[in-house]
């Protein structure tokens, strides 16, 4: 397939993860793909990837901030720039988890959590929309999360974050819906990352493990690799996503079915 021959698409969280391997399916569907994250060297590294893979040409990759209002107004341009004045896709897939008992949750680690996701999810967008919605294809895939569905046990800072990105692409794909542009989520859970290996999301040592028993995928053997997610969101960036708007997918095994 290649379903994004003359597409141009803006990936945040590109150096690592699913945004990384959203990178991968996107140019080997024929996209012209700009990825942007903050770590310089995983960028460096996707795009050592997608030389490997013989699709180096049609990348170029940006460090941006996304919690940080001036790198996203200064990374955003120079991506549009990079894909030759327009932009088609913008698909939100950076961010960050951090576990805490709630209690003992300092304001700072709050802060950083929903400036990061919530904050900078909303500054991409603002920051894309003009170019973006002079695209005859135009699309926003965000990224939201099972926490915003079921209970994820310390994580109450990342499961308001992803709620707030769920609630914000309902109203914007409302908003923008006579201009013709598609807003979507999808909402990964049981997915093996940077952000969810080994104790990544920084789970207390006190952690009542039993209270993860909800999260057991119903299918499959253990998470599922960042691969399941990037083939969800090129459906939904494509063409054959023409008529999701407003809503969102599940991506998590029958954890919650």
């Amino acid at each position: 397939m290649e379903r994004f021959t003359d597409r141009r698409v803006l990936i945040t969280g590109g150096g690592s993860g699913i945004g990384r391997a959203t990178v991968h399916r996107i140019l080997g569907e024929g996209g012209q793909v700009v990825a942007a994250d903050i770590n310089a060297d995983g960028l460096a590294e996707t795009a050592k990837q997608a030389a490997a893979n013989g699709n180096g040409d049609r990348l170029s990759t940006v460090v941006i901030n996304i919690g940080d209002e001036a790198s996203v107004k200064a990374g955003v341009a120079q991506a549009v720039e990079n894909l030759g004045g327009g932009l088609d896709a913008l698909i939100n897939a950076a961010g960050i988890l951090r576990s805490a008992h709630t209690h003992e949750m300092p304001l700072e680690d709050w802060n950083r959590i929903i400036t990061t996701n919530l904050t900078g999810t909303f500054l991409m967008i603002r920051e894309a929309l003009p170019t973006l919605l002079q695209s005859n294809k135009k699309v926003i895939v965000n990224f939201a999360s099972t926490s915003t569905f079921f209970a994820h046990p310390y994580m109450a800072a990342y499961a308001a974050s992803k709620g707030g990105i769920m609630s914000m692409t309902h109203a914007l794909a409302s908003e923008y819906s006579k201009e013709g542009l598609r807003v979507v989520a999808v909402a990964p859970g049981s997915i093996s990352s940077d952000m969810t290996d080994g104790r990544g999301p920084g789970i207390p040592e006190d952690a009542d493990f039993t209270l993860f028993s909800k999260l057991i995928p119903a299918i499959g053997q253990g998470f599922a690799s960042p691969d399941t997610v990037a083939g969800v969101v090129a459906m939904l960036a494509s063409d054959d996503g023409a008529f999701i708007t407003g809503t969102e997918i599940r991506i998590d095994g029958g954890t919650h079915a």
